[in-house]
């Protein structure tokens, strides 16, 4: 599926561009272990995050972003791994991640992806956040 960025983060993103809010926030990416599809109209509240089997989320700090120009222009962060030492504690399947910003904990942007059950100790979970605008 797609990247969704929600009608929020697409606020958020113009009133930094636009200068009407000055101060930025780490992205802190989350797992989701709910079956829903996103959308632009979500909340943070639209997903219940992983819990157990040794996850945590993942704070993405805005400095090591590398930002590349072009077309389409690009933002990209170092790859991400969630590794599992069991079972998760919540419904037991990873469906996608969602994406909050730190301090506030609004929603910005959800996606799906081919949907993941954690088992065994050293299970992974890889992703690479990327973020285009063309």
């Amino acid at each position: 599926m797609a990247l969704v960025v929600c009608n929020n983060g697409e606020t958020i993103a113009l009133s930094y561009l636009t200068g009407k809010t000055a101060s930025t926030e780490n992205l802190i990416y989350r797992l989701f272990a709910t079956n829903v599809t996103p959308a632009e109209t979500d909340t943070a509240g639209s997903y219940t995050e992983a819990t157990g089997g040794g996850y945590a989320a993942k704070t993405l700090t805005g400095a090591s972003w590398t930002v590349t120009a072009g077309a389409p222009t690009s933002a990209a962060y170092a790859q991400q791994d969630w590794t599992f030492t069991g079972p998760l504690t919540t419904n037991g399947t990873v469906y996608g991640y969602y994406v909050t910003r730190a301090t506030t904990a609004d929603l910005v942007l959800a996606e799906t992806f081919t949907s993941f059950v954690p088992t065994n100790n050293g299970d992974k979970i890889l992703l690479t956040p990327a973020i285009t605008a063309d």
